[in-house]
């Protein structure tokens, strides 16, 4: 037992170590790109994996734990290009580490704790150009083995302890170089015999980077007659006095772009002497930058005297006040201002300054105009700037503008129709206020202008001539305003080279059928984040040349299948995610269309379903066609079900009466009459029946026994049930009594109906007729069957006479007989000729 448990115990730290280690079969590389880039960052490796391809070009090995690199390390790869072995622990890189990387350009190598660095760790890299040692604990460009790195472009060893500037002689076999970073490290004095090397490399067009380090000295003539193509100079210095002798040191240096000052997070200067300044008189500058430097002492009158030939000049986060020295007659072409404090916009008199870049400026609200008559490029964005009368070519002293970035700043009331601004090309807007925009063709005498941007410029466009005149605009930015209406109306007319049009954001819910008529080149239109609620293809049948379509954040239920087969030939991308999309299946060709679009849409895997509530937020290719196959047989079902209840139910409720009679007929069918006839009349011929029908049958010889309504139905009982029950059911015969009444009354027909079905269905029934009046023939006729009846059998017709009585009352008492039982009480009268009188039947 304490050997078993002894070996647990061994057992458990092994397993939660090994555990800890995932190799590459555990935890695979990221293929980046197959077969070409890898990625396989914080892995834990401790060597390199065996499963990445020979192909390869890029690989990141970058924080894990390679420390030591043996010989051959990266054989395997010799199609590598970039390598990127930053914070790997490396602590050895032995011999010949990345023979065969013959295509390696890339070597990055940041963070290493690199102790030992053989001569030959970088042989075999014959086509380096950019190498990274930074943080590598570098003591001495001398220790550093790239001597034979013939092709290296740039040399990146910030951040490590280099005490020397001496640059090794070996450096005179890097012809190509051009990028040397020595940002800090612990570099104090530069001397002649430091950069003798480039005294010899008169053709050498390096930038050197030295910001950071704690320059106390440069040997005064040391950079004299070397050519650099750069230096910076930034939070070097610890005081204004050190700052200005090491400016000095660098007279008679020659340097296309010169950066002095501090970074945004590194001050070390308290205070700034404008002096310093009077050291570059002596240095040829042909750009020339300051950045992070404030609290200025003394006048600023002189300040850039000794940079009054430099071509660029760009001033960063500077506290000037104002720039009355640039009064003079600089020979600038290019200035810089930003994120600078001033008290007053300045008026600047620059006649050969061609672009002037103005922005994030403090304390300014007001434009002042200036004379520049040479400037073609003017960027005045992010200074909270108001306009009034904008913009005329006296507002900037010039005729030669072609750039105008406006963008960012208060209010722009527009009022000069750009006179004398004829060349613009380039108009910036966005995100300032615009006024005065519908008032008038603002834009009319722009006939070259190519770009224009007034995106959330707090427009609602009414005025249908806004763009009149831009016949050379081929990028048009309106995003963020609103229309009349919220309907886009016919305003791109005269836009016939339009490439480009944003209309995101405008609260669009409608769109003129004619409003992209004239935009046959319109390659990108963006209709994304308004309110259109289905995708009209028609509007889009003119665009021949689109080739990207957005509609997305709208609120498009779906499309017609005939309108789907409008949209461009050309068009190759179309968004139309986040919309309200109706999932079922009166929409189902433009589903189905989706599904078949799929290289088409981009991101059709995210266009979700907004209704019905069961498919919500459930993804639009997900709908199925089959559903709708069922649907339609479930509601075809249920439409003849619901058809043939109802149809039955209008017969049962249209013949109910009908359906009692023939139960009645069933029940009552071999029983005995308890009436002899049932008289159907109307209440206006009552005073006839009583005087006359029931005087003389009921108290005549036979005697007949008649069921009255008024006399024998059973009371509380429906009328209707009434005349079946008691009427029909209980009575030989049914005596009809017509009369111009009796045709006028809706219950003497509905009598007469339920009698003719009640002669249908019992074979002993019979209707006699009596008219006891001449009848309209019109009149009859509003009741055909009754009409047709009439003219087919014989009835009893009422005359008021002695003989017509006689003869009227001897018919009707020998119609009743027939099929009467016989009685022992029977009379010889009651024998009469049964001719006389003839039962309908």
């Amino acid at each position: 037992m304490m050997a078993r448990a002894r070996l647990a115990a061994a057992l458990i730290p092994a397993t939660a170590i090994l555990s800890c280690l995932r190799t590459e079969s555990w935890d695979p590389c990221v293929q980046v790109v197959p077969n070409i880039s890898y990625q396989c960052m914080e892995l834990n490796l401790y060597k390199i994996p065996d499963n990445i391809p020979i192909s390869t070009k890029m690989l990141d090995l970058s924080f894990n734990y390679l420390r030591h690199l043996g010989s051959h390390n990266f054989s395997s790869f010799p199609e590598l290009q970039v390598l990127d072995l930053s914070r790997c622990e490396i602590k050895i890189i032995e011999d010949d580490t990345f023979q065969g990387l013959n295509h390696l350009s890339t070597l990055i190598l940041t963070g290493n704790p690199i102790q030992s660095l053989a001569w030959g760790a970088f042989s075999g890299l014959s086509s380096l150009q950019k190498l990274v040692a930074v943080e590598t604990n570098l003591v001495s460009l001398n220790d550093f083995p790239i001597g034979h790195l013939k092709n290296l472009k740039e040399l990146n060893v910030a951040h490590n302890f280099i005490h020397s500037f001496k640059l090794p002689e070996y450096f005179s076999n890097l012809p190509n170089l051009e990028h040397l970073d020595l940002s800090n490290n612990k570099i104090q004095n530069i001397y002649y015999e430091d950069v003798k090397v480039l005294h010899q490399m008169p053709l050498l067009n390096l930038s050197l980077d030295l910001s950071l380090n704690p320059l106390d000295f440069i040997e005064p003539g040391t950079f004299k007659e070397i050519k650099l193509n750069g230096l910076t100079l930034r939070s070097n210095f610890n005081s204004s006095h050190v700052m200005k002798t090491c400016i000095q040191g660098l007279a008679g240096l020659k340097t296309n772009r010169l950066v002095l000052g501090e970074f945004k997070n590194e001050r070390k200067l308290q205070r700034f002497d404008r002096s310093f300044l009077e050291g570059l008189c002596n240095l040829t500058i042909e750009q020339f930058r300051i950045a992070y430097l404030d609290k200025f002492s003394g006048d600023d009158t002189d300040l850039f005297n000794c940079l009054a030939n430099v071509s660029v000049i760009s001033l960063l986060s500077i506290s000037l006040g104002s720039l009355q020295a640039l009064l003079k007659d600089f020979r600038w072409q290019h200035l810089e201002i930003i994120n600078c404090d001033f008290d007053k916009f300045p008026a600047l008199k620059l006649s050969s300054l061609k672009k002037f870049v103005f922005t994030d400026n403090k304390d300014i609200s007001t434009f002042t105009e200036f004379q520049l008559p040479s400037l073609q490029y003017l960027d005045l964005k992010r200074n909270h700037l108001s306009f009034k009368g904008c913009c005329s070519h006296t507002d900037f002293g010039t005729t030669n503008l072609k750039h105008l970035d406006l963008s960012f700043n208060d209010v722009i009331t527009l009022g000069s129709n750009f006179m004398g601004l004829e060349q613009l090309e380039h108009l910036d807007f966005q995100h300032s206020t615009l006024k005065q925009i519908n008032a008038f063709s603002a834009f009319l005498s722009l006939r070259n202008l190519r770009y224009l941007d007034i995106s959330y410029t707090n427009i609602r466009i009414v005025f249908h001539g806004i763009f009149t005149g831009l016949v050379s605009l081929q990028t048009l930015k309106m995003a963020g305003n609103s229309f009349q209406n919220n309907l886009l109306p016919d305003i791109f007319t005269e836009l016939t080279n339009l490439t480009v049009l944003d209309l995101s954001k405008c609260q669009l819910e409608q769109v003129a059928q004619t409003a992209f008529h004239s935009l046959s080149s319109l390659q990108v239109l963006n209709m994304s984040h308004n309110k259109l609620l289905s995708l009209d293809t028609f509007l889009y049948e003119p665009l021949h040349s689109l080739r990207i379509l957005d509609c997305s954040f709208n609120r498009i239920m779906a499309s017609k299948e005939q309108e789907l087969q409008n949209l461009p030939r050309s068009l190759t991308w179309l968004n139309l995610t986040q919309n309200a999309f109706a999932c079922v299946c009166e929409h189902q060709s433009f589903l189905q269309w989706v599904k078949d679009q799929r290289q088409l849409l981009v991101g059709a895997e995210q266009m979700m379903c907004a209704e019905p509530l069961d498919m919500e937020d459930m993804p639009v290719l997900s709908f199925r066609n089959a559903t709708c196959q069922l649907s339609k047989t479930i509601i075809s079902v249920s439409v003849v079900t619901v058809l043939l209840v109802s149809v039955v139910g209008i017969l049962v409720y249209k013949f109910y009466f009908h359906l009692m009679l023939l139960a009645g007929c069933k029940k009552y069918g071999r029983g005995e009459s308890t009436y002899d006839a049932f008289v159907i009349y109307s209440s206006q011929d009552e005073d006839w029946v009583r005087n006359e029908l029931v005087k003389n049958l009921e108290e005549g010889v036979p005697p007949f026994q008649l069921c009255l309504h008024y006399r024998d139905f059973i009371p509380g009982v429906a009328i209707a049930a009434n005349i079946i029950q008691e009427g029909f059911h209980k009575s030989r015969k049914v005596i009809v009594v017509v009369s111009q009444h009796f045709i006028q009354s809706r219950w003497c027909i509905f009598e007469y109906e339920i009698a003719q079905t009640w002669q249908f269905l019992s074979s002993r029934a019979g209707i006699i007729f009596i008219v006891l009046q001449k009848l309209e023939k019109s009149l009859l006729r509003q009741q055909v069957e009754l009409y047709r009846l009439l003219s087919r059998n014989t009835y009893l017709e009422w005359e008021d006479s002695v003989l017509g009585r006689h003869v009227f009352w001897r018919r009707l008492r020998k119609a009743l007989l027939a099929g009467k039982p016989q009685s022992p009480e029977g009379t010889a009268d009651a024998e009469t000729n049964p001719q006389e009188a003839t039962t309908s039947t």
